[in-house]
């Protein structure tokens, strides 16, 4: 592609690059009036489209091997094998379809064939035929997990089928959608209302109360990351075994699956523009499921697009990606549609759409320790903190999803069960508040600039939320230094800090200045913004209490040197034999920091929590507790005490606590994280966070010893 985008002429780069939305018909009808011209795009239109070359479609080689082995084992009747290797030839449904309708002939009770057969009858969109499949082979499925599995299918097809005559789901329809690991409860009802300031948004007429079921959403269309394609289901995203042989359950992994149609273009295109061709391609089917034949243009997903705020560069890149892709639609689809005059230009404001609105699917993973605590106590070992990692598996877009708006604090939490969105309310929300989730940059996270920049360049939007606009001790205190002076409680920053309006960073402290509104730690760091009316700025460098100057210079670079030596630790291949002048060297360091940094900087309280990992890997449990005690008490400054996390620091506490055989401390530590885990997760906690509910039966274990 690279390639491609430098055979283009400058003067056409910069036509498309400095062009408005008003503008798209003529400038993608240039670019593609050049590139149709050009050799090099030929052969990247070809190489896209031939299946033999296994872009577009399949591997057809690789998929009769796997016929004939699945061939093989039937045969033998060796049923589940042969629907092991079938399953795996990906995207030849009509063939799948012949091979379970072979398997369900010689054994009509066999509960995997007619789940198979049902998955395939979803794919081809005969809900009617899928639905008794399924039903069919829940009636026939003898184990607990194969049933609810079967169930979790069975309703979002039944869903599906009721949804059947419309290409996306519209706020009215989509809003707390009767999804299949939802509780009883009484549901919120949601409207979309609009402000001059954010557009629309979601509210409630009624007051919300604390982990309730917000939204629940299937996406319109998703992706799987390409650094999960051969390590996740393509379907569930689950984490498949790297060895099946060695995995207990082994008969549940045929149910994981890869992508079918199309499935070599994520490996090539850009996940945005993955997304854009499987929308369109379920907006052209539909409209030729309905007998259409009218000219195509494009969905009206009726989300903005922000494309006049693209920068150059991303414009003449979105450009290139809607004509290769244009030309794809087209060569797949040859006289079955008639494309509209405007369609390529839709498609440009497609692709913008989805980089604005598409979500980030993403899953928790336990780490280190937490992979012993799921064997239960027993499998134990103390070695290690349990810690947690944010996985990234795919990408989507859920129409009603994307009407919530920011906030760096949001009152509700998104997570995610396979591909389902759900969103849950963590604090009481007031009937008519707006209910907001975080895009990703939050109070605690990233501090006030470092937010507004994120936003500006992802979501093209200055964020005006309570948090932006009401001064904040995370802001102030974040990455921050201790005042020169020793009795002094003030920070010295590294940024600006200003009350202008007009200005990047705009800090407000409520009306008539009530210094009773804000934390004590707020007066105490920023004393200054208190002192009168008038406009003021807090240099860099100079302490925002007292006014006295650092050299902030000298304290970065100190800071930093600090930081790096402590780092090494975790850049070790093991733990298991560290020498003692490094563990001394990083204590040294840690001093280092404590005397530079503010007590409640990020910076500390990540050197406390790399210090206590390396002291939990060593077997020192004791120092491993204290700095792991450290970091959670500076972070509940920066974040706050009942934030998520918050939870998953003390579950790290909480496996140091084990190590040490403390059951009562662990017991009380856990069950802090556990009351936030609920906020959050509600009942979806023990489905969500497996390693949760495995560290809740040790701790009870623990406890009745």
């Amino acid at each position: 592609m690279e390639r491609l985008k430098s055979a283009v002429p400058a003067e056409l780069r910069r036509a498309v690059g400095e062009g408005t939305a008003a503008d798209l018909p003529s400038t993608t009808s240039r670019l593609l009036a050049f590139l149709e011209a050009l050799p090099l795009f030929r052969q990247v239109i070809g190489e896209l489209t031939d299946p033999e070359l296994a872009l577009c479609r399949k591997d057809k080689g690789r998929a009769a091997e796997l016929k004939g082995k699945g061939n093989a084992c039937f045969s033998k009747r060796e049923f589940e094998q042969a629907l092991g290797f079938y399953s795996q030839k990906l995207g030849l449904l009509e063939e799948c379809l012949q091979d379970c309708d072979r398997a369900i002939s010689v054994s009509p009770n066999y509960a995997k064939a007619w789940y198979r057969r049902g998955m395939v009858n979803a794919s081809f969109r005969n809900y009617s035929s899928s639905i008794h499949d399924l039903e069919v082979a829940l009636s026939m499925e003898v184990t607990s997990s194969g049933k609810s599995n079967i169930e979790q299918e069975l309703k979002l097809i039944l869903q599906k089928h009721q949804n059947v005559n419309e290409v996306g789901t519209s706020s009215s329809n989509c809003i707390n959608a009767d999804m299949p690991h939802t509780e009883q409860q009484p549901k919120v009802i949601l409207e979309c209302t609009s402000t001059p300031n954010k557009g629309r948004g979601m509210t409630s007429p009624n007051d919300i109360s604390p982990a309730s079921l917000i939204h629940a959403e299937d996406p319109l269309a998703v992706i799987i990351m390409k650094s999960c394609r051969d390590t996740h289901c393509h379907y569930c995203f689950s984490e498949a075994p790297a060895d099946v042989s060695k995995t207990p359950d082994s008969k549940q992994i045929a149910e994981h699956r890869h992508e079918c149609g199309g499935a070599h273009w994520a490996a090539v295109l850009p996940a945005d523009i993955v997304l854009a061709g499987r929308i369109m391609a379920q907006y052209i089917e539909k409209q030729l499921l309905a007998g259409k034949r009218s000219t195509i243009s494009g969905p009206n997903l009726d989300l903005v697009h922000h494309y006049d705020q693209d920068s150059s560069a991303s414009k003449f890149e979105s450009h290139i990606y809607a004509t290769v892709l244009f030309l794809c639609l087209q060569s797949y689809y040859k006289s079955g549609v008639s494309w509209a005059e405007d369609s390529l230009s839709q498609l440009v404001l497609l692709i913008c759409q989805i980089k604005v609105n598409s979500i980030a699917i993403v899953h928790m993973k336990s780490m280190d320790g937490g992979k012993a605590l799921t064997k239960g106590f027993s499998g134990f070992s103390g070695d290690a903190m349990c810690s947690v990692e944010q996985v990234r598996v795919a990408q989507a877009i859920y129409m009603s999803g994307s009407f919530f708006n920011h906030s760096c604090r949001p009152n509700i939490h998104a997570y995610f069960h396979s591909r389902a969105l759900i969103l849950r309310s963590t604090e009481y929300i007031k009937a008519g508040s707006p209910i907001e989730l975080s895009y990703g940059p939050q109070v605690g996270e990233m501090d006030l600039p470092e937010r507004q920049k994120s936003l500006r360049e992802n979501y093209y939007f200055s964020c005006g939320c309570s948090s932006c606009s009401l001064l904040s001790l995370s802001d102030l205190v974040m990455n921050s230094f201790c005042c020169p002076q020793s009795n002094c409680p003030g920070a010295v920053s590294e940024l600006i800090h200003h009350r202008r309006k007009e200005n990047f960073v705009h800090v407000s402290i409520g009306e008539s200045h009530d210094v009773s509104k804000f934390d004590e730690d707020i007066v105490k760091v920023g004393k200054l913004f208190f002192k009168s009316d008038t406009m003021l700025n807090i240099d860099p460098g100079f302490c925002m209490s007292c006014r006295s100057q650092l050299d902030l210079s000298y304290a970065v670079a100190m800071s930093d040197r600090a930081t790096s030596k402590i780092n090494r630790l975790m850049e070790l291949p093991s733990l298991d034999n560290v020498p003692e002048v490094l563990i001394a060297e990083a204590l040294q360091s840690l001093e280092h920091i404590e005397k530079l940094r503010h007590p409640y900087s990020k910076a500390l309280a990540q050197a406390h929590d790399t210090i206590a990992e390396a002291f939990a890997k060593v077997g020192d449990q004791e120092q491993a507790r204290k700095h792991c005690e450290a970091s959670i008490k500076i972070l509940e400054k920066l974040y706050h005490p009942r934030h998520i996390i918050i939870a998953h620091e003390l579950i790290k506490l909480v496996s140091i606590e084990l190590s040490m055989g403390d059951g009562a401390r662990a017991a009380a530590a856990f069950a802090r994280a556990d009351a936030i885990f609920l906020l959050y997760y509600g009942p979806d906690v023990k489905r969500i966070l497996p390693y949760v509910d495995a560290l809740r039966r040790t701790v009870s274990d623990r406890c009745a010893m």
